[in-house]
């Protein structure tokens, strides 16, 4: 997206949707008008517009966008591998922007880093993999070899400890890439597309790791991701990007019960609904705990009169099983009002939705 110097937005123009309890937490990283500027020969590019953001300390938090949204800008930014051409990165209340290069390099040792590609030496073992940035730091050998032996034991690979890259799989890769990326005692883990590359089995073993780490080691992560499954499956808080802009951010089950813009109600629909004939249809939201109701049944029997099921799924958000349906009510209004006065009686989310 293009804008001339003079006419770009205010960085601290609306503010996207936020869910009341996202803004109770404690963040370890707060960004605040942050914008990513290239500069064109007739035209400033913008990679990132009016970024404001709280990442809550201990969180799972999850970017998600499009290809192209500006995601991966986003996180290279949060670690300075891309220096922001406005606004502020505050780490634990240090700006990032504004420190001095020692200060900067200090900082992100407090960031760990796993990549879609793992970015692995090719040449040295998981070992020595792992050991790299405790020698770059100038940890003994010694040292850095008993930390690293540690943590190839915590992500389940012990027995491949003298393995080189070309000896391992993709799941394995990934693994010592997260566990280089601990060596250092990171407080964040920064995981940009980390199982983009792996496949479906594969990637669930390495979110459950990334969940297991949280969960044991209180390290705050952050994933980059162009996939709601992965939000969903792991975590706590989503922040929505297209276009370089923040467009909503909150709980994640939150966005999926209420997805308040265009960008998340096309990540939380799934394609297959851009398809429906243009019309008014009616979002039914369930949980784990409702799932077992025969909601459907119920509706039909008291109101007398049937309703046409358009589409229907289950997710795992979290280890919670939710679910969404999206159905066609009668076209007479009295029966319509009877579907809505019944969902209302009985607490059941009943949410309109227009497609066009």
């Amino acid at each position: 997206m293009t804008h001339s110097p003079d006419t770009r937005p205010s960085p601290h123009s609306d503010s996207p949707p936020v869910s009341p309890a996202d803004t109770a937490r404690s963040p370890i990283i707060s960004i605040r008008g942050l914008e990513k500027r290239f500069s064109g020969a007739h035209t400033d590019i913008f990679a990132l517009r009016g970024i404001d953001l709280d990442i809550g300390r201990g969180d799972i938090f999850g970017i998600i966008g499009k290809s192209g949204a500006g995601k991966s800008t986003l996180v290279r930014c949060i670690n300075m591998l891309e220096r922001p051409t406005g606004g502020q990165v505050l780490f634990e209340g240090q700006d990032l922007c504004i420190l001095p290069d020692a200060a900067l390099r200090e900082a992100r040792r407090s960031m760990g880093m796993i990549f879609q590609q793992f970015n692995l030496l090719m040449q040295r073992t998981a070992l020595q993999n792992v050991c790299f940035p405790l020698e770059l730091t100038g940890v003994k050998s010694a040292a850095a070899t008993q930390r690293a032996r540690e943590l190839l034991e915590l992500v389940g690979l012990a027995s491949r400890m003298d393995s080189y890259p070309s000896q391992l799989s993709g799941g394995q890769k990934q693994r010592v890439a997260i566990a280089r990326a601990l060596a250092t005692n990171p407080r964040v883990l920064l995981c940009d597309e980390a199982t983009s590359a792996l496949d479906p089995a594969t990637t669930d073993s390495i979110l459950a790791l990334i969940k297991d780490i949280n969960a044991q080691l209180g390290i705050t992560a952050v994933v980059i991701t162009h996939e709601m499954s992965v939000i969903e499956k792991i975590c706590s808080h989503v922040a929505i990007i297209s276009k370089g802009v923040i467009v909503e951010h909150g709980l994640v089950e939150d966005i999926f019960f209420h997805p308040q813009s265009e960008a998340a109600r096309r990540l939380v629909l799934p394609e297959a609904l851009q398809n429906l004939p243009a019309g008014t249809y009616h979002r039914l939201i369930f949980n784990g705990r409702s799932s077992f109701e025969p909601v459907i049944s119920n509706i039909v029997l008291e109101c007398g009169c049937p309703v046409n099921i358009m589409y229907a799924d289950t997710r795992d958000i979290n280890g919670e099983a939710f679910g969404q349906m999206v159905l066609q009510l009668p076209e007479q209004e009295a029966a319509r009002a009877r579907i809505l006065a019944y969902a209302k009686a009985h607490s059941i989310l009943l949410e309109e939705m227009r497609h066009v």
